[in-house]
């Protein structure tokens, strides 16, 4: 079995993934957290670990930047490999003062002007939902160890860098209720709407439009580490 993005053969990944943008970031996961971890992936060097948290099969996996990316790893996935879960876990930029670098958001429901959905499927709509069951494994996932989520829409953008005519973060932020800014879940979870599976995003707040402040590429690959736990935690609640 495999793609022509996957080498992975048949049963080599868990039903649960964790998914993060950086391929590097899923490998520090893997070598930092799982237990006899294997690489099933590097086609172009888009790393993919399987191991066990706690004594579960878990996954993780990069899957690039922006929504044809992990359009096509997360569909993929499900699709050809029996995934049942994926779990992103990524950055985000703030939009608004409630929210600093550091604070880990679970994500409600991701606002895009995309057109993903309509040309992947032929739906319309601008806002797509996460799995209700995966998010409330999340929550309870933090309850246990402790840690605080933030709640709340995000703007899944197709677009890193705006020009000033299209507007600023304000805009986003009040017209369309986005706390926060990535750039992949839109496309993620309509994947599994139309598929019938689940998935979930957590994010890191990287960077902040109003305070200025910003972690390193290095910190970004490496110092999510609770965002993680929560996400493994969640793993072992999926069943």
């Amino acid at each position: 079995m495999g793609t022509a993005h996957n080498e992975a053969p048949e049963g080599a990944i868990a039903k649960t993934v964790l998914m993060s943008g950086d391929p590097l970031r899923a490998k520090y996961i893997a070598e930092t957290y799982l237990e006899a971890p294997v690489q099933f992936n590097s086609v172009r060097n888009m790393l993919g670990f399987t191991g066990q948290y706690k004594g579960i099969p878990v996954s993780v996996m990069g899957s690039g930047m922006g929504m044809p990316s992990i359009g096509i790893y997360s569909y993929e996935l499900y699709k050809f490999y029996g995934v049942k879960n994926i779990i992103r876990i990524g950055s985000a930029g703030a939009y608004c003062d409630a929210l600093d670098v550091l604070d880990i958001v679970l994500v409600e429901s991701a606002w895009s002007e995309s057109t993903f959905a309509l040309a992947q499927a032929g739906v319309h709509g601008d806002i797509q939902y996460p799995s209700a069951a995966l998010n409330a494994h999340i929550q309870t996932a933090a309850k246990l160890l402790g840690q605080k989520l933030a709640a709340c829409r995000v703007h899944s953008s197709d677009v890193f860098y705006h020009e000033p005519q299209v507007g600023s973060y304000e805009k986003f932020y009040k017209e369309h209720q986005c706390a926060c800014v990535e750039m992949e879940s839109f496309a993620l979870f309509h994947n599994a709407k139309i598929l019938g599976k689940q998935a979930a995003c957590l994010l890191t707040i990287s960077d902040s439009f109003v305070n200025h402040r910003e972690l390193s590429a290095k910190e970004r690959e490496t110092s999510f580490d609770g965002m993680m736990r929560i996400a493994l935690e969640a793993t072992r609640l999926c069943g």
